[in-house]
């Protein structure tokens, strides 16, 4: 490839650092500055914020968080698979099944172990097995 097929692409280049750079260096010469007041405060989406930055959170706020990519990612394959459903025939459909299959086991586990829970602690009620069928109990924590 010769230099002069480049010479578009260098001069888009070097004008988008021209206009990056200027547009940094007037926003420093040209903006405001506040020193005092309010501007000390932390301010964010226009609520002024309360309490400590610090402020710890519950792990099962961060499991909630890997469940939802967990599964919007698998949407993402499900998708892909529709988009080509035609192509990939019986063998595609049998896949897909079988993936959703492990999808709604997945999420049966999640459920039944009370990783979905939110409420208080209090307000659940367990499931406890007996021995033999027709022997279970229903107990209140």
């Amino acid at each position: 490839m010769q230099l002069v097929q480049l010479w578009p692409l260098v001069l888009f280049l070097v004008l988008s650092v021209l206009v990056v750079g200027g547009m940094l260096i007037l926003s420093s010469v040209l903006g405001q500055r506040h020193s005092g007041g309010a501007a000390a405060e932390t301010y964010e989406s226009g609520i002024v914020s309360t309490g400590s930055a610090r402020m710890r959170f519950s792990a099962k706020f961060y499991l909630m968080a890997m469940f939802f990519v967990v599964f919007d990612l698998e949407a993402v394959f499900i998708y892909a698979y529709a988009v080509a459903f035609r192509e990939l025939g019986w063998s595609g459909y049998v896949e897909i099944v079988i993936f959703i299959a492990v999808l709604g086991a997945a999420l049966f586990y999640l459920w039944r172990d009370g990783a979905l829970e939110w409420g208080p602690q209090g307000s659940r009620v367990k499931h406890c097995p007996g021995l033999g069928t027709g022997n279970s109990k229903t107990i209140e924590p």
